[in-house]
């Protein structure tokens, strides 16, 4: 959903080093901006380490079946935008279409008409506003747009980092389906899975799109398996998250790996503008387009919120009241330190129930499984800690439980918005022991309300 020209500058030489040959594009339409990017990284012709990739198959073939634009009928609506009025490609339309968006979200509609001229973009917004989607139109029209005449391995045009493996995983998954016809390869690579299959992926391949967290991905750029310097469009997901996660440091080296801000189109997302996220924003764009949107009401609009006065040793029990009463059909509920989460999952199990363990002491690998279990609804319930609570898009989350309230009010409004979704209704069950009550200040200081609190 975004387009993207750049500006021009003089070339910067980048240092030599060790970087794996792909096979040659055909010449395709260059334009000044397409320029700026290429010269300012040399390209290393493998020079001493030469596992080139011109035997393998650069880009993942395109699926030809019969489509036209004409098969995706949408009618104009006074007051939204459609993803036709944006002059998209024709497969990248083909997979909104199968996607089964027709409309902009208000941060696509704000943010698309001016980041699709190359304008580097700053968004506020909270996960479930449909700022993914609009970064990864934006991505994939830029590099459908404008080619470069020649590509190699371990260079990817564009670079999105994410705070989290599960949300690097979650976009990855996401521009797997909306760029599904466009011939455009996306790879994803996190920590807590294989380090050799993920450097195969980068070092065998053309890589067009690169999803990554930034631990794995310092990994990567130290043992010179995936160079930046040809980055033509930059995201930073989550930049408030990867600041409360200690992540700065790192990413601050990632971007200076990146071609200069003058040199590439630079997309920044944070759920909230302090004065260490407008410090990253002043070092990192140029002459940025501010979006804001305000957070989606989910807390009164969508969501049925109910608030219930217990004891800590009367949790479990309650637990087991809701679930009989409130029959959902599928579930997460919250939990803040993963051994509660660890033992409420044993339990749940123990007393004939089906549930899934999604924490940090859970291997990636096995995360990986739990969700795909969760959400072909092989279970309906998840036990989770605030792993889960960000970017997690699971369709059909009929039910939240806070067992224990978080600390941060923010993240009580994540976990609530993981049902709602889409227009749907959902129902939030929280339990307030005397512990958790410490918190009803500041959070409904947040949320700008009264929390009723009920004896269940």
């Amino acid at each position: 959903m975004l387009k993207k020209l750049f500006k021009s500058n003089a070339s910067k030489p980048a240092p030599e080093s060790k970087k794996p040959a792909a096979a040659k594009k055909a010449p395709a339409q260059k334009n000044k901006s397409t320029q700026n990017a290429k010269s300012h990284g040399s390209k290393r012709n493998a020079g001493g380490d030469k596992a080139t990739a011109q035997n393998k198959k650069p880009k993942k073939e395109v699926i030809e079946t019969p489509w036209s634009l004409s098969d995706f009928k949408v009618e104009p609506q006074e007051g939204k935008t459609r993803f036709h009025d944006l002059q998209l490609p024709d497969s990248v339309m083909r997979g909104i279409h199968e996607s089964g968006f027709q409309y902009c979200s208000p941060i696509q509609a704000e943010s698309l008409p001016a980041a699709l001229t190359g304008r580097d973009m700053i968004g506020q917004a909270q996960t479930g506003t449909g700022k993914t989607a609009a970064f990864l139109l934006t991505i994939f029209n830029r590099l459908l747009t404008v080619q470069p005449e020649e590509r190699f391995a371990s260079e990817p045009r564009a670079l999105i980092i994410a705070p989290t493996r599960e949300l690097a995983l979650q976009i990855g998954k996401d521009a797997e389906a909306l760029g599904k016809y466009t011939g455009l390869n996306t790879v994803t690579v996190v920590g807590g899975m294989n380090y050799d299959s993920q450097r195969k992926m980068l070092r065998d391949h053309v890589v067009d799109v690169l999803v990554a967290t930034p631990g794995r991905l310092i990994d990567f750029m130290r043992s010179q398996d995936v160079f930046l310097d040809q980055v033509e469009v930059l995201v930073l997901d989550e930049a408030d998250r990867m600041l409360d996660m200690g992540f700065i440091p790192d990413v601050k080296r990632i971007v200076r790996g990146t071609p200069p801000k003058e040199y590439r189109q630079t997309l920044l997302y944070s759920a909230t503008f302090n004065f260490d996220v407008r410090i990253l924003i002043d070092q990192w764009t140029t002459n940025p387009m501010k979006v804001e949107i305000e957070p989606e009401q989910v807390t009164t609009d969508r969501v049925d919120q109910k608030l219930y006065l217990c004891a800590d040793s009367d949790k479990y029990s309650l637990l087991e009241r809701v679930l009989n009463e409130e029959k959902p059909e599928r579930l997460i509920i919250f939990a803040n330190r993963r051994d509660l989460t660890r033992n409420l999952c044993d339990k749940l199990n123990k007393n004939g129930h089906v549930a899934v363990l999604l924490s940090g002491e859970v291997s990636q690998d096995k995360r990986v499984r739990t969700l795909e279990r969760f959400r072909d609804g092989r279970v309906n319930i998840m036990v989770a800690t605030d792993v889960a609570g960000r970017g997690i898009h699971v369709d059909g989350v009929s039910h939240v439980i806070n067992y224990t309230l978080p600390e941060d009010p923010e993240d009580y409004v994540h976990r609530i918005g993981r049902t709602g979704r889409a227009g749907a209704k959902g129902v939030s069950v929280s339990f307030v022991s005397e512990d958790d009550a410490f918190v009803l200040p500041d959070l409904e200081k947040y949320l700008g309300t009264k929390l009723e609190l009920t004896q269940p």
